[in-house]
């Protein structure tokens, strides 16, 4: 299940996207619009930004921007930096594997099959980027 940290953070994203023209969005502004708790959209920001997703400007007039084009930031990069692995169980994630403690031999398990097969599947679709996303 998509956690409410990473929906939010999607949100957050998409919302910098579409407002492109009057960046920097101040978190207030971001928190109000997309009713997203202010304390709870601070710290998302706080992981987006050392992601390099978005980056901060200081001052009266500072927020937050994306810190690289919309087409160069993915669904799963987001989703990655909120919430970790995308990969259902540990053995078959790219980015963060580890081997199951219970497992005696990973080439063939059917369990892991299947659930490298799903998460083939399902980041072949959160790859995509948020430009896509935005003209869903």
């Amino acid at each position: 299940m998509l956690s409410k940290r990473a929906k939010y953070a999607i949100k957050t994203i998409l919302f910098l996207h579409e407002n492109q023209r009057h960046t920097p969005i101040s978190a207030k502004v971001i928190s109000e619009a997309e009713k997203i708790p202010y304390k709870f959209l601070e710290n998302i920001l706080r992981d987006l930004k050392s992601h390099q997703i978005v980056k901060s400007l200081r001052g009266a007039e500072g927020g937050y921007s994306l810190a690289k084009e919309p087409s160069q930031i993915s669904v799963s990069q987001i989703m990655r930096a909120i919430d970790g692995p995308i990969a259902l169980i540990p053995c078959v994630s790219e980015k963060f594997y580890e081997p199951c403690l219970e497992c005696t031999d990973e080439e063939t398990c059917r369990i892991r099959k299947l659930f490298g097969i799903l998460r083939n599947e399902m980041v072949s679709i959160l790859d995509k980027s948020i430009t896509d996303l935005a003209s869903l």
